[in-house]
């Protein structure tokens, strides 16, 4: 394949004239947004104009359109998880699917942050919403950040600051691998909000971390550090240096992974994937037992509490109702 061309300094990258088109996907290219990275030129699906309230955005090397990278775009919120957000994620991993040349994909978030987790105010209406509406609104809502395993290429997190709660689950779950800058934090938060996890992060997080590590830090609702997540076998490497850097690491491991085999690749995809949800309960189990019982933790005065802490920024006074 063509080399993917960067300047000798890796914090300047050059734009690339787009040579080849997607296959078998209803994706239209435009040019990148000033103050990009350059490397990257926009996507989007059918004739929609990109735009910055856009929640997901889709990019795919200037090269040959072989490396994807998909942005969680909602950073005055930190790119809290909802489900218009899930739905737009959903719409590009479905076109991405069907792109033939595709062999890995990025994942990060705009701003500041991966992501802090889920919405308040969505939230909120789980609390005042039924319990057997919730078991069933939540797995479906698993399913749309998970959506990224659906991918049949190494999908590469790039986790560019906080990734909390459900935003630790989605770059536990949805990627392959994952770089993290040096001050990105992580952190199964639920305890600390009066909810039960969920999105499969008692399937991932005791698969990757071992199952005491996996059970202290959902029990201490504890936010450990880069470095930390490194030790613990959660992040695959820590970048130093400027934020940009660890989407350039992200970026770098793409394209050594352009270079082998497609076929081969995305075999190998199939396989580790298959035999990390068979894993324990099954990938599908642990997220129906989530779902049950973070309906059953939604209508409790103790989420409502933990909601109430963080909008108040002060611990929160649990009493177990």
């Amino acid at each position: 394949m063509a080399a993917l061309v960067m300047s000798s300094s890796r914090s300047v990258l050059k734009i690339i004239p787009c040579v080849q088109r997607l296959v078998h996907c209803n994706y239209h290219t435009s040019n990148v947004r000033s103050g990009g990275t350059g490397y990257f030129r926009e996507v989007t699906l059918d004739s929609k104009t990109p735009s910055d309230d856009d929640l997901v955005t889709c990019q795919l090397d200037g090269v040959n359109g072989h490396i994807a990278l998909l942005t969680l775009n909602n950073p005055s919120k930190l790119n809290a998880l909802t489900q218009p957000m899930g739905d737009a994620l959903k719409q590009h991993v479905d076109a991405l699917k069907a792109n033939d040349t595709l062999r890995a994909v990025i994942v990060t978030g705009a701003g500041r942050a991966f992501s802090a987790g889920g919405d308040l105010k969505w939230l909120m209406k789980r609390h005042e919403d039924k319990p057997e509406n919730n078991t069933d609104i939540m797995v479906d809502f698993y399913k749309l950040f998970l959506s990224l395993r659906q991918l049949p290429v190494p999908v590469i997190g790039a986790i560019n600051g906080p990734a909390i709660g459900a935003g630790m689950c989605m770059a536990l779950g949805g990627c392959d691998i994952r770089v993290a800058h040096v001050k990105a934090k992580m952190g199964m938060t639920f305890a600390k909000l009066g909810l039960h996890p969920g999105m499969a992060a008692t399937h991932f997080l005791p698969l990757l971390a071992g199952y005491g590590r996996a059970a202290e830090l959902i029990y201490t609702s504890r936010v450990i550090g880069a470095q930390d997540a490194y030790q613990m076998g959660l992040v695959n490497k820590v970048c130093e240096g400027e934020m940009h850097l660890v989407l350039d690491e992200a970026i770098e491991i793409a394209e050594e992974i352009c270079r082998g085999a497609p076929r081969a690749i995305r075999e190998s995809v199939i396989s580790l994937r298959t035999a990390q949800e068979a894993n324990a309960l099954g990938l599908e189990a642990a997220m129906a037992r989530e779902s049950f019982a973070q309906s059953l933790t939604y209508p409790t005065k103790d989420l409502a509490e933990g909601v109430r802490a963080i909008q108040e920024k002060r611990e929160p006074n649990f009493t177990g109702k």
